[in-house]
């Protein structure tokens, strides 16, 4: 069979050329037809605006589905997941073009690196071009790495809830967060869960958005009982649970506007705070129905209008620590930080060993 002539796709002012243009990526679902490589690629330069929003001049790492999205398949998360049929990409892979720019980012480990840096649409649809259907913006601009212009709030729902539970809890938060005199901007993540990003003034360091993050979850968890902040698994319950690490250094969320590996092409798609009060079904924002959403007008066009202060989060932070509520784990990436408690889930501790004036003196574990 002959190999089928590549297509150029009009991204901005330059042409980007896609290899394999007729390569199935997703299959047929009954609400959706399947969707090929170039149609892939058209998607992500018809979202251009909000797209761009999301990624312009921010450390990028690519999800790669280079096969396309098949039941059963499954993403590397590490290096021990070899066979995977998809993978992160977090340096500028081979044969970028010349317009690519870079920006220099350091890992928890100390390691450093070039990850791409989008500046014009053209990057995101060569991207595309070589099988990415989710992009993973840091929360920084290139101008200041290690200092956040954002907060993440990631509402994940545990086994037992649904898509309808994070949408309420949403709810909740948007409340507190006014209270606190803040905005926030929500949006599907694409799958169940919910995303709420805090716009803030980059004057503090990953550490102290992570505080802040734990400050807002541990307060909407005295608000809510459906809400936790445990970062053990069995420990949560059937409950949301505000995943705090995502604000740590090197970690990330999928951006507004990002296809998602999940069959019907669905998009994590901004919305207003009272539309996603009506949103039953998340499934409906897809590769074919958001360009025309977004054609109507971007939710999140004001999103860059107002930085916040973080100080309202960080005195809950604060409050809480003088309550004698003090750190919580860190991802397993990240090195063994100061006040972490034990990287061990609770189900596998032993007891504790005490001498007689209080003092611990042994610790194990099976």
């Amino acid at each position: 069979m002959a190999k089928t002539a590549a297509a150029h796709v009009q991204a901005g002012d330059r042409e980007v050329r896609v290899s394999s243009p007729d390569r199935v990526i997703y299959e047929a679902t009954e609400r959706t037809p399947e969707v090929t490589k170039l149609m892939v690629a058209e998607y992500v330069a018809a979202v251009d605006d909000g797209l761009m929003r999301a990624l312009r001049d921010r450390p990028t790492a690519l999800e790669r589905w280079t096969s396309g999205v098949r039941p059963g398949m499954k993403l590397a998360t590490g290096p021990g997941d070899r066979g995977a049929d998809a993978f992160y990409q977090k340096r500028v892979p081979k044969g970028a073009p010349d317009y690519l720019e870079t920006v220099g980012i350091t890992f928890p480990s100390g390691r450093t690196a070039d990850e791409i840096c989008p500046t014009e649409i053209a990057v995101p649809v060569w991207c595309a071009h070589m099988g990415t259907l989710t992009f993973h913006p840091w929360p920084v601009r290139r101008d200041d790495v290690d200092h956040p212009d954002e907060l993440r709030i990631d509402l994940d729902p545990q086994p037992g809830t649904s898509f309808s539970d994070a949408v309420r809890v949403a709810g909740v938060a948007d409340e507190l967060l006014r209270e606190l005199g803040l905005v926030g901007f929500v949006k599907t993540s694409g799958n169940r869960g919910v995303h709420i990003y805090v716009r803030i003034a980059p004057r503090w360091e990953f550490a102290e958005v992570r505080h802040a993050a734990i400050g807002f979850g541990r307060e909407l968890e005295r608000r809510d009982d459906q809400v936790t902040t445990a970062w053990w698994k069995e420990q949560r319950g059937e409950r949301i649970f505000v995943d705090y690490n995502q604000n740590c250094r090197d970690r990330t969320i999928a951006s507004a506007y990002s296809l998602r590996p999940i069959a019907g092409a669905p998009v994590s798609t901004p919305m207003t705070w009272s539309e996603l009060a009506g949103v039953t079904d998340p499934g409906e924002y897809h590769l074919f129905s958001v360009p025309d959403r977004l054609a109507d007008g971007d939710p999140w066009a004001g999103i860059d209008e107002t930085h916040h202060s973080l100080e309202p989060l960080l005195e809950l932070w604060e409050a809480q620590v003088a309550e004698g509520h003090g750190e919580l784990n860190f991802p397993p990436d990240h090195p063994k930080m100061p006040g972490e408690p034990p990287r061990v889930q609770p189900s596998r501790r032993v007891a504790e060993h005490w001498d007689d004036e209080g003092n611990r003196v042994e610790q194990r574990f099976e």
